[in-house]
């Protein structure tokens, strides 16, 4: 009877421990599974946080690219207008420049039209302000015939043929006292022929040769009127006002003051 009791107690304590050790065995495991499923959770979470970060970023480059892209076409459209209006305003600047010109031209023509029509003529004719050969100072009858078949010429307007004349003189009597006259017909012949920058050396040529001549005056004005057909409209006034300060009581100078005001009345 006492054998069997023990056999009781010690089958019951057995049993005791085995119920307690599954029941600490399930609490462990427990435990464990919500460990695994708290980390997993939190993987998770984690996870789905950088998941949302990454499209997130990447809406904000789609959108930075679409504006991007946005900004650039505008860009370009911006530059094709201003590439049309910077081709408008070339072609209208090209055709002012071109008016301009024009008008520089007709103001020239108009200006030299209005003086012709003031003063009757571009210029005097060669030698229709030579004065008279003094009698103290006679000059030989070959020079007299050979200057005046040449001064002819040029009030026939044969500027061509009167132009040889002159230079032929020149050649032949260089040492005449009509020399100074013969150079000055000379050169208002190439003026009349359009060369006027020849007409403005050779007049030139008067006033460095024979600065004391009674025709300086006359080559300063025809200068004057060279530069003016040249366009060298600064320089023709200068000449017109050293011109009219040298010599104010030359028989030119009247006409010089006029046509000097004519001209600093063109803006």
């Amino acid at each position: 009877m006492v054998s069997f009791k023990n056999t009781l107690f010690v089958g019951l304590s057995l049993f005791a421990l085995t119920s307690h050790a599954a029941l600490f065995d399930d609490k462990e495991a427990r435990k464990k599974i919500l460990d695994v499923e708290a980390t997993a959770k939190a993987n998770n979470d984690a996870q789905q946080t950088q998941i949302n970060d990454l499209k997130k970023k990447l809406s904000a480059v789609e959108s930075l690219q679409t504006q991007n892209a946005q900004d650039l076409q505008g860009q370009i459209e911006q530059l094709k207008q201003d590439n049309a209006q910077l081709k408008g305003d070339l072609e209208l600047a090209q055709h002012n420049l071109e008016q301009a010109q024009q008008r520089q031209k007709d103001l020239y023509a108009d200006t030299d039209a209005r003086l012709r029509k003031l003063e009757g003529a571009v210029t005097p004719a060669p030698g229709a302000a030579a004065p008279a050969v003094p009698a103290t100072q006679p000059v030989e009858e070959k020079d007299v015939k050979a200057f005046a078949d040449a001064d002819a010429l040029s009030k026939s307007a044969k500027y061509k043929e009167a132009f040889t004349a002159y230079d032929a003189f020149l050649k032949d009597y260089p040492t005449s006292k009509l020399a100074p006259d013969a150079l000055y017909g000379m050169g208002y012949a190439q003026f009349a022929l359009k060369n006027y920058k020849s007409s403005i050396a050779t007049q030139q040529k008067v006033l460095d040769l024979h600065p004391e001549s009674v025709k300086v005056p006359d080559a300063m004005y025809n200068m004057a009127n060279g530069q003016i057909q040249l366009g060298q409209v600064s320089g023709a006034k200068k000449t017109l006002r050293d011109l009219i300060a040298k010599f104010p009581n030359a028989d030119v100078t009247p006409n010089a003051q006029k046509r000097l005001k004519m001209l600093e009345s063109i803006k």
